[in-house]
């Protein structure tokens, strides 16, 4: 039986065309979808190799105000946030990392954690 709800965190890496293209790092983001899914990629190289812890990483890489708390989203249901965020933290295990998820608001790596 799949979960009702799920614990994620997240490190968002925004372009131009997110639907809001400014976050607490850039007042306004001008990298292009294709720069935003190369950041995301060397991020996700970072974390599987070993050389980068994902809290740290989010803390100080990610555009999402959940950052500050090292990219932790808390428990969430189904319906919560964007289709795409939401299936693939559902269809991650428990420790799984994703490899990029495009949804409005950007590229992101997700973490699931329960």
């Amino acid at each position: 039986m799949a979960p009702d709800q799920v614990r994620a965190s997240h490190l968002l890496v925004k372009h131009r065309d997110s639907r809001r293209p400014s976050s607490w790092k850039e007042a306004q983001v001008t990298r292009s979808r294709e720069e935003a899914e190369s950041m995301i990629a060397e991020f996700h190289r970072q974390l599987t190799s070993g050389q980068a812890d994902f809290a740290e990483l989010a803390r100080k890489e990610s555009h999402c105000s959940s950052a500050r708390a090292g990219g932790d989203l808390g428990l969430f249901p189904r319906g919560a946030m964007q289709r795409p965020f939401e299936d693939a933290a559902f269809a991650l295990p428990v420790g799984g990392l994703s490899g990029p998820v495009f949804t409005d608001s950007g590229v992101h790596l997700i973490l699931r954690t329960a």
